[in-house]
């Protein structure tokens, strides 16, 4: 069984770490080795009653919840693992952090994930140097808690298993999961930890024409690091391979509206019983030599954008 942090305040625990470090200048002039480390074992406990100890009594009732509240005192911030270890008090402390994420819902990633979702412009922090991350640094992206986490790691298990390529497991695990938000951690997972599941998800976007938004590719109002399809339905394929540049700043000219007047319609008019989305339609059809550049694209609701098809047909 663990041992567990003794209540103590912080400067308690410093005396008696003095007292012991002062004792062992004895213990250094003897032959015994296994002495030694022995009488080193209560300052090694003491030094993690120290780390716990800095820790407010609110957050202090188990290891991770201390390092919780460390997430939570510092969200947005690069987080190192020797920091988690420290305020954690337990060698445990890797297990208790996938906890948080796995069956906890918060928005934990490391840097190896970081990095990844970086090098697909997923990445709009800019206060945070997603270059310096190590593989053991940590951020805390969102502040709230994702009580629906835990259910989607269940279904992540069971497609991760599945003996398909990593595009087809994430469309999978977008598909079981409409309207939900995704984290790049949980799709990491799905694709067994491959490097390429950022790629992967770029492509379902743009080149399979899935509606799969971001932060940076139409909706605005989400967490950075949140992955999202909107709707079970693929684009038209005239109206795919749109760059995510123009895509983007199509987007944030139409002010994330439907141009059509008469509609109008925003992600803020969203509800369960009218689950469109915003698209961009060619004004210039491709058949007929228009290009994907901003001045030939608009900004459609699905709801604007399938009648004007209709009515081509």
């Amino acid at each position: 069984m663990p041992r567990r942090f003794k209540q103590k305040s912080s400067d308690d625990i410093r005396i008696e770490l003095i007292a012991l470090l002062t004792d062992f200048e004895k213990e250094l002039q003897k032959d015994d080795l296994r002495s030694k480390v022995l009488s080193l074992i209560p300052a090694f406990h003491l030094i993690r009653d120290l780390g716990c100890s800095l820790i407010p009594k609110e957050g202090n009732s188990a290891a991770r919840n201390r390092i919780l509240y460390y997430f939570q005192k510092y969200p947005r911030t690069i987080i190192s693992c020797d920091e988690l270890m420290v305020v954690a008090g337990i060698s445990e402390w890797a297990r208790r952090l996938r906890e948080l994420r796995v069956q906890f819902g918060w928005s934990i990633i490391n840097g190896i994930t970081a990095k990844e979702m970086l090098e697909q412009d997923e990445f709009p922090l800019d206060n945070v140097d997603v270059a310096s991350m190590g593989p053991d640094d940590y951020l805390l992206l969102k502040e709230e808690q994702d009580r629906d986490a835990a259910l989607r790691w269940n279904v992540a298990n069971e497609i991760r298993r599945s003996n398909t390529g990593v595009r087809n497991k994430l469309l999978d695990f977008f598909r079981k999961n409409i309207g939900q938000s995704i984290t790049g951690e949980e799709l990491r997972y799905v694709a067994n930890n491959r490097t390429e599941w950022a790629r992967r998800v770029r492509e379902l976007r743009t080149e399979y024409g899935w509606p799969i938004v971001t932060k940076n590719t139409g909706r605005p109002g989400l967490p950075v690091g949140v992955y999202v399809l909107e709707q079970d339905r693929q684009s038209p394929a005239h109206d795919r391979k749109i760059p995510d540049p123009i895509r983007r700043a199509v987007l944030v000219r139409d002010q994330y509206r439907c141009q059509n007047e008469n509609c109008a319609w925003t992600h803020d008019m969203w509800n369960p019983s009218d689950p469109r989305f915003l698209e961009l339609h060619h004004i210039k059809p491709h058949a007929k030599g228009g290009d994907n550049s901003a001045e030939n694209l608009i900004t459609l609701c699905t709801v604007c954008h399938d009648v004007i098809h209709s009515n081509k047909k």
